[in-house]
């Protein structure tokens, strides 16, 4: 029985994996902070549930279209050499961007007929984003790449505040301006640890075009920028549950932005990186109470 379901279990964390479900949960989580800050009527468990739903498959649809796009290439890096499509695990078929494109397009007309346009809208850029501005044009062309592809955890929270209002509201787009900020320190500081791989593999990111030493310190300054705007929802209805989430997670992610700066090396860079989810997880988790207290 064991032997059976052994390949079984294997098949199905493949296929798992191929769609970045941990991204595509995180991703999710914004959605459901936007939808939390929104003032409004409440939506139907129902209308939460499809929110929450077609931004996770939005997400993983485009998460899967990046490990397929990109399959020829992420042999040359030790993060992602492992991937099904690198591997064999499963067939590089364009049977997937068939499963790929009816998953976005069954998200994006889910949020459309329950929620609204503008919501579906904004679950539609999240994935085109990720897929396609990022994935397709800039990757391999700009260290610009994460910088704009960042947006698609911004559309994220828009698409969960416009759920309640088509009009997003100032906090709305001041946590979209956040989530913006947060991504090119988040993922830099995992380009700095990974540096040599990413020049090996011909990817510009940040620290293989300006160099380690210099990107290290557009992480802090990126990070201080980032840390100072995570305050200005307090102006803006966020009360003081937020703002300890904010101060706290910005204080901790900027001192080991800070450390990375003075010494730049795989070990503080990675500081820096799990700082960032850190500083994100307060964040959100701030906002979501702060909301839930009012």
């Amino acid at each position: 029985m064991s032997g059976t379901l052994n390949p079984v279990n294997s098949l199905l964390r493949e296929v798992l994996g191929l769609f970045k479900l941990r991204i595509g949960f995180m991703i999710m989580l914004t959605a459901l902070v936007g939808l939390a800050v929104a003032p409004g009527p409440a939506l139907s468990a129902v209308q939460v549930l499809v929110l929450a739903l077609t931004v996770l498959v939005a997400s993983a649809s485009a998460g899967a279209f990046n490990q397929y796009y990109e399959h020829d290439s992420d042999h040359l890096m030790a993060r992602t050499r492992r991937r099904a499509f690198v591997t064999g695990a499963l067939p590089h078929t364009p049977a997937w961007l068939v499963l790929m494109a009816a998953l976005l397009i069954g998200a994006v007309g889910a949020a459309g007929w329950f929620l609204n346009p503008v919501s579906a809208t904004f679950v539609f850029l999240g994935a085109f984003f990720y897929a396609v501005v990022y994935t397709v044009w800039l990757k391999r062309r700009s260290w610009l790449n994460i910088v704009v592809g960042g947006m698609a955890g911004s559309f994220a929270v828009l698409a969960g505040a416009a759920a309640v209002d088509p009009v997003p509201g100032a906090l709305a787009w001041l946590l979209a301006a956040v989530l913006f900020l947060w991504t090119p320190p988040h993922f830099w500081s995992l380009a700095i640890a990974n540096q040599a791989e990413y020049e090996a593999a011909g990817v510009p990111m940040l620290p293989v075009v300006v160099g380690v030493p210099r990107a290290a310190r557009i992480v802090f300054w990126s990070t201080v920028a980032l840390a100072t705007t995570a305050l200005l929802p307090v102006f803006f209805g966020a009360g003081v549950i937020y703002l300890a989430g904010a101060l706290a997670g910005g204080g901790y992610f900027v001192y080991k932005a800070w450390h990375l700066a003075r010494a730049p090396s795989r070990k503080t860079a990675m500081g820096s990186f799990f700082a960032s989810l850190v500083q994100l997880s307060l964040l959100l988790a701030g906002a979501t109470l702060d909301s839930l207290t009012r």
